[in-house]
């Protein structure tokens, strides 16, 4: 185990916040994931204003990790495969702006290395369509209320988990078990 006291932050929007939450939180070198709200104007918005579609928020996660065990392009390469990066403002069923796949970078080194990573993946060929996700500066996440977090884990068994976050987990090679 690393005893690595060094921490830096990864935002990204990927669809509902639940689904990149899970998958996150099972990667070494991870110490935390929030859901929240990132990208809009509304000072802490609810969710309510974010599924509005008036607050220009995008629902997002926070994670928390240690560069020294995972990288930041480690986590661009699993943000890539667990959602669909050429749908605009959409994944699977969820519609709305605030579903649109985002990068959030903190510094310049994130930014160059999403941009990087962007581009790599639309000339990939493994997509049928243009990469449509945005690489914005950070401008602040907002939490969202303590029911939308480590949501999967404490809800296996709701359909939406089911449905959704449970074939992402398999997909990736992770446990579909509560952690």
């Amino acid at each position: 185990m690393n005893s690595s006291t060094n921490t830096e932050y990864a935002t990204f929007g990927l669809g509902c916040f639940w689904c990149g939450e899970a998958v996150f939180q099972r990667l070494d070198g991870v110490k935390g994931v929030v859901s929240g709200y990132e990208g809009g104007l509304t000072k802490n918005p609810t969710y309510k204003e974010v599924c509005s579609g008036t607050s220009g928020h995008a629902e997002a996660i926070r994670i928390e990790y240690d560069p020294e065990t995972i990288a930041f392009g480690k986590l661009l390469d699993v943000f890539w495969k667990v959602h669909d990066p050429t749908q605009l403002n959409r994944q699977g069923a969820d519609r709305g702006t605030q579903y649109r796949s985002v990068v959030f970078y903190n510094s310049d080194e994130q930014k160059q290395v999403a941009e990087t990573s962007k581009t790599a993946q639309g000339k990939s060929g493994l997509f049928q369509k243009e990469v449509v996700t945005e690489i914005s500066a950070s401008t602040g996440f907002y939490a969202a209320e303590d029911g939308h977090q480590d949501y999967y884990n404490n809800n296996p068994n709701q359909p939406y988990c089911r449905i959704n976050i449970a074939p992402k987990l398999k997909k990736m090679g992770m446990s579909t078990d509560p952690q």
